[in-house]
């Protein structure tokens, strides 16, 4: 029985051009091979989907929605004013009656700090704002990367933050307003999530104080794409600006070797500890342990796993992406409806991998569990997995309506499926 492995599947619906095509005016080839973790991109709103692009994900009045009326706390809600983070407590408060809380926004307080100049930074937009949940997953899915999404509201003629680099990915998506942004080529190419600018803030401010490689102003619906590790810094212009950043946080070969790395402690040769009273800090004494364990190291290296390495890093890359959201009232009212003309479809975004266990039984494995199922239901669950049957009646390979009713209500008990 072979091991069946696909997925994540996109949320159906959404914007009326792919996320990626509306991220990037080129198509997503030439962005792979010319741009993707290489070089910045910049695409124009008439490239796009014009000055109104992104306006459907997150406008102005979305963002006084969520400070006045969503009971926004810390960390959703960061505030930067002359570069640097303003501590909560001069914007949080208690909730009110209810609400026995001190880190909920205080809209008027934040009204003050955005009046005096401070940026107002969203976090996580991608887990709390219904459009950009769905564009996150469509994106996510489009590019196989978790990646998180914030929004920056900066007033006129301010800037939020001094120059510096991201240890990921970004799209920065201009909703409204205009701001300009000074672009510098990478001080330390592809720097790893502990490698952030502020250990390097001599040479990050020396080359800032050069020629820019890309000197832009961002007009709403125009988007600028940027790898990890190049400098930037934005700064509004003659009126409050609003973008989104999309930050994507890619695994990196770095990533194979910590998990080649955690695979080579089975390794006794590994393990051994050093020779007794050797002083770890004389190269001279080090140097034929040093030796010898890399010659241990390189032999292992030679008999490494793929799939061992394969479950590390899946272990590590699925829970950073979360499936689409579940509607709980939904869910347990297709439950108790359920019939084999009842349609089914895989969650939205969901990881999963199906493989058999070595007995009767096969193995749906999932971001956080293992589901076992009866091995004659290989064929159905191969057939709703990849989409190729929704309504529960057509499901293959099982006896009769009623095990078919039985397996689709299972796979809506333990999320797996949701109401087509």
């Amino acid at each position: 029985m072979p091991v069946v492995t696909r997925g994540p599947w996109p949320a159906p619906g959404g914007a009326h051009r792919p996320a990626l095509a509306r991220c990037v005016s080129v198509d997503a080839a030439k962005f792979a091979g010319a741009y993707w973790g290489r070089a910045p991109l910049l695409s124009r709103a008439d490239e796009l989907d014009g000055p109104d692009g992104f306006r459907d994900l997150l406008s102005p009045s979305d963002a006084d929605e969520l400070l006045s009326r969503r009971g926004l706390r810390v960390p959703f809600l960061r505030v930067a004013k002359d570069g640097a983070l303003v501590p909560p407590g001069r914007y949080t408060g208690g909730g009110g009656a209810g609400a026995e809380i001190d880190d909920q926004i205080i809209d008027e307080k934040i009204m003050g700090l955005y009046a005096d100049g401070a940026t107002l930074v969203f976090q996580g937009l991608h887990r709390t704002w219904p459009p950009l949940v769905a564009f996150a997953g469509e994106l996510g899915t489009a590019l196989g990367q978790p990646l998180q999404i914030n929004a920056y509201l900066t007033p006129a003629g301010n800037q939020g933050f001094s120059t510096h680099y991201d240890t990921h990915d970004v799209f920065v998506l201009q909703v409204d307003g205009r701001k300009r942004w000074r672009v510098h080529p990478p001080v330390f190419p592809d720097p790893l999530e502990r490698q952030a600018w502020g250990g390097r803030a001599e040479e990050v401010s020396a080359t800032a104080a050069g020629e820019p490689a890309l000197d832009v102003v961002l007009s709403p619906g125009d988007a600028l794409y940027l790898p990890r590790g190049w400098l930037h810094s934005a700064a509004a212009q003659d009126d409050s600006s609003l973008h989104l950043t999309i930050g994507i946080r890619a695994l990196t070969r770095y990533a194979l070797v910590e998990a080649l790395l955690a695979e080579a402690a089975e390794d006794p040769r590994l393990r051994a500890t050093l020779p007794y009273a050797l002083d770890v800090s004389d190269a001279d004494q080090l140097e034929p342990e040093l030796t010898e364990t890399v010659e241990a190291l390189r032999s292992w290296l030679e008999t490494a796993s793929p799939a061992a390495v394969a479950s590390r890093l899946r272990r590590r890359s699925w829970p950073a992406a979360r499936p689409a959201p579940l509607r709980p009232l939904a869910q347990a009212a297709a439950l108790s409806s359920l019939t084999a003309d009842s349609l089914v479809m895989p969650r939205p975004g969901l990881r999963w991998r199906l493989e058999p266990d070595g007995t009767e039984k096969i193995s749906l494995r999932l971001t956080d569990r293992v589901v076992t199922f009866p091995a004659g239901c290989f064929a159905a669950l191969t057939a709703f997995l990849n989409r190729d049957v929704t309504r529960v009646g057509d499901l293959p390979g099982l006896d009769d309506d009623e095990s078919r009713v039985v397996l689709a209500r299972r796979l809506l008990r333990e999320a797996v499926a949701v109401p087509g």
